[in-house]
């Protein structure tokens, strides 16, 4: 049985040329046996016509806050109660802003006031209005309140630029509805993660970093949301897209994965400390690009702080697993690493030139816990993820049982 047949399914488009994309969307969601109810802000009918989703949907499109025809029965509040959930897909960075100011303003905007449904927002816009600061700071306050944000991807984007901000195609929308509705192991769990390396600058145009590719934190953030929980993913620099309803946070230098961790941490139920963080950082990085005056050359490096065990001493912990990467005897150092870190699991795996782990498609793992462990064998990062996810919920769930 298709899990989105009968699901009362709200529909918001905004303003933007991604706009076109949700014709597509409803399309699939008919399909998919699922009751569409689409409400077209006056900026979205610029991209595609009302008659169009009508169509598609076969209902008639909601468009106007003060529509006679509906609003003597208050009809805004009639589709407030009457959705399960609500995606606005394209969410544009002008109604993000409206969302979470708080404004009620057009018929959408009031919606998403009125209702007590889940709202997901498919956010659509430039690369650079996607990464600056207002509209990350709107994207952080709204998943505080509770708001879903499922993408952007990366890519090319309708400007010619090239970057963060393009909505997911509607079949990725589909398919991460579909997870939505599927109770997972781990629904209603909210899971921090970090990903990938961190650079620590010299000067502005050399740093000490690693060779962490931030695969598996990825697949890690992807197989959590399979599995129901609502995922944010703090990532170092790298070159991947953000897994679908994953709301991810960019960051450079372990000091600034550290201040976006302890920001978001609390509240949070799990935290997987996948990123390859920096152990120690330059005391000094030079103002300009440093020349090569001499033969020899000396860097004075300071220790950085251990996210890890900072997560574990909280007072209110969240279910904390790490990760040691070792070049020799994984099994021994993470069971060190665990226990002076006082972290509930901790995932071991060989990284070397001829092991899995960094750069690589595959790898292996070996996850170790008070009283136990169990092997992981080389396989690709999404299978492996999968199965670590399936380790952690279960050992979650007799943490809470207990």
């Amino acid at each position: 049985m298709n899990v989105l047949a009968g699901k009362k399914l709200l529909l918001g488009v905004t303003g933007g040329i991604a706009a076109y994309k949700s014709v597509e969307l409803v399309r699939l969601l008919r399909k998919s046996a699922a009751e569409v109810q689409v409400v077209l802000t006056g900026a979205a009918s610029q991209f595609v016509t009302p008659m169009t989703l009508q169509a598609v949907s076969g209902r008639p499109v909601r468009q106007d806050l003060f529509d006679p025809a509906h609003e003597a029965a208050m009809g805004h509040i009639e589709l407030a109660r009457w959705a399960d959930l609500v995606l606005v897909a394209p969410a544009s960075a002008s109604f993000m802003a409206r969302l979470a100011n708080g404004f009620a303003d057009n018929l959408l905007s009031t919606l998403c006031l009125a209702t007590a449904a889940p709202i997901v927002l498919a956010p659509a816009m430039n690369q650079q209005m996607w990464q600056n600061a207002a509209t990350r700071d709107n994207a952080s306050l709204l998943v505080r309140r509770g708001v879903e944000l499922w993408g952007p991807a990366s890519g090319d984007q309708a400007c010619g630029e090239v970057g963060p901000g393009r909505m997911l195609e509607p079949e990725a929308l589909l398919s991460q509805l579909c997870s939505r509705f599927t109770q997972g192991p781990l629904a209603g769990v909210r899971v921090l993660l970090t990903a990938g390396p961190t650079r620590e600058p010299l000067d502005p145009v050399r740093f000490i970093g690693n060779r962490s590719s931030g695969k598996m934190g990825f697949a890690l953030a992807r197989a959590f949301t399979g599995a129901g929980a609502r995922v944010e993913l703090i990532a170092g620099p790298v070159t991947l897209d953000t897994p679908a309803g994953v709301e991810r946070v960019d960051v450079e230098t372990a000091g600034e994965m550290e201040q976006a961790v302890m920001a978001r941490v609390k509240g949070c139920d799990i935290f997987v400390g996948c990123a390859a963080v920096a152990d120690y950082r330059p005391d000094a990085v030079a103002d300009q690009k440093i020349k090569k005056n001499s033969d020899r050359m000396e860097i004075r490096l300071v220790r950085n702080a251990d996210i890890l065990a900072g997560v574990a001493a909280l007072p209110d912990a969240p279910f904390t697993v790490g990760f040691a990467a070792e070049t020799q005897d994984p099994e021994e150092y993470a069971e060190k690493k665990r226990i002076a870190k006082r972290v509930n699991m901790i995932a071991a795996n060989l990284v070397g030139a001829r092991q899995g782990g960094f750069e690589r498609d595959e790898n292996a793992l070996t996850l170790i816990w008070d009283g136990g462990r169990e092997q992981l064998p080389m396989t690709d990062k999404v299978s492996l993820a999968e199965k670590l996810v399936s380790l952690i919920a279960e050992h979650y769930e007799n943490r809470h049982s207990a």
